[in-house]
């Protein structure tokens, strides 16, 4: 990856604000509403008042939310709950969580990362972005001259020398904890000593990084950079902190990432019956139908998780409460070719790629669907099906669909390709709140 760089981040000031876990929030791209409002009542320094502000009555600027956020984040520092940290620090990160009755850490650490254009150098995305989200944070990033939350780049190092070098370092040393709103530990070190910072440097300069989540961050810190130097005549000092953006870097072999699955939810579809889902099927896929009833989720997932190819799927038709499992065969992988010529035989094989392009859009003619509801747990689906998420929609037709894994991410990312949207959901969520990067040159 690019350089790296320690920065004197903005903490919270705990004698200002009590516990550390009543003012951290969860990045501002799985904030609903309800949670949003929650935030705000636990604490008047909870960091979703900067990340994600709320519109107050009256407001007639659309950009009044990131005034207020500025004029808040200024406000914080002058009162001493925000400081900047004494000396140039990179953040050794730990989150421990549970997940299928196993308790996993995930290890990582937060730098400054050096900015540049994707394709344009050896840092690279894995999904696509939306103009929307950029443009929301970019009117953020302007109004703060900070990046509240980091990205989170993933980089090859089998042996994890980077990491356990820090592990080595901070061992015995008493961290900074706060424990989210799902119950995840998070633990938190500056690291200030120079000698292994540097070392830590040179171990991941000639990787490549991909991005696994920040991708509109990213592209927004990317814009914002170029904003100043034109603004500046063309180029910044190169020390300029808006040459670089906040990110939690992690080894892709460390023993606590995982991947979990994005599973879809499609209301707004005709619906069909087993007998009519492989009739459209026809000969490009094997189908057979498993079970019966939205409970049978579980055991289907189960038959889709023993079997861990990306080209199995578990499909429900509401319609007659019917679950197919839905397999590859000799026909796919060519009728994927005449859909997607132009990608990659690395994208082609992604379980989300033949899921959207080949069965619900090409063979089901089910294509310009509105965005479907995407859940994470097989209780989720369980309950969308029986009318019990929130709004009570209608879901004709729902898909298990295995997730990409972290080789799938490298593999397609080398080919300077895009997976589709949610092809990958890493838990935990990084939390924002934790350390803050200030872009302003002073």
């Amino acid at each position: 990856m690019p350089k790296i760089q320690a920065f004197r981040g903005l903490r919270y000031n705990l004698a200002r604000v009590g516990s550390l876990s009543d003012v951290v929030a969860p990045p501002y791209d799985v904030v609903d509403s309800a949670l949003q409002q929650q935030l705000y009542d636990v604490s008047p320094f909870n960091f979703i008042r900067l990340e994600l502000t709320k519109p107050e009555p009256g407001d007639t600027d659309p950009d009044a939310v990131y005034h207020r956020a500025a004029t808040l984040f200024r406000q914080w520092q002058r009162e001493g709950v925000l400081q900047h940290e004494p000396d140039p620090a990179i953040y050794v990160y730990h989150q421990v969580f549970d997940y299928e009755g196993q308790t996993y850490t995930r290890r990582g650490f937060m730098c400054r990362v050096q900015l540049v254009r994707f394709g344009e150098g050896n840092i690279y995305p894995h999904e696509q972005t939306h103009a929307k989200a950029k443009d929301d944070r970019l009117k953020l990033t302007r109004a703060c001259q900070a990046n509240m939350s980091q990205i989170y780049g993933l980089y090859p190092d089998p042996q994890n020398e980077a990491q356990n070098l820090l592990e080595a370092h901070i061992a015995g040393k008493a961290a900074l904890e706060a424990v989210d709103h799902l119950g995840v530990i998070h633990r938190l070190w500056p690291v200030t000593d120079q000698s292994i910072i540097a070392q830590v440097a040179g171990l991941v300069e000639d990787k490549p990084m991909f991005v696994a989540d920040g991708h509109h961050r990213y592209e927004t810190a990317c814009n914002y950079r170029d904003e100043l130097a034109a603004a500046a005549g063309g180029t910044l000092p190169n020390e300029h902190p808006a040459n670089y953006v906040l990110t939690m870097v992690m080894s892709m072999d460390d023993p606590g990432l995982i991947v979990l699955p994005t599973h879809r939810l499609f209301s707004g579809v005709p619906a069909l019956t087993a007998d009519e889902l492989r009739q459209r099927l026809g000969d490009t896929f094997d189908a057979e139908v498993v079970a019966s009833g939205p409970e049978a989720a579980v055991e289907v997932w189960q038959q889709i998780e023993q079997l861990g190819d990306q080209g199995v799927f578990g499909l429900y038709t509401a319609k007659d409460s019917q679950w197919t499992l839905v397999t590859t065969n000799e026909n796919t992988a060519e009728a994927m070719r005449e859909i997607a010529p132009e990608q990659s035989d690395d994208w082609r094989n992604l379980g989300v790629s033949m899921l959207h392009g080949l069965i619900v859009d090409h063979l089901l003619g089910m294509q310009g669907h509105p965005k479907p509801t995407y859940v994470h747990l097989v209780d989720e689906v369980i309950a969308g099906l029986k009318g019990q998420l929130e709004g009570n929609q209608e879901y004709p037709l729902a898909a298990l669909v295995m997730p990409a894994t972290v080789d799938d991410i490298r593999r397609v990312s080398l080919h300077k390709e895009r997976m589709p949207a949610k092809s990958t959901y890493f838990y935990p969520k990084l939390l924002s709140g934790l350390v803050v990067n200030p872009l302003d040159a002073s």
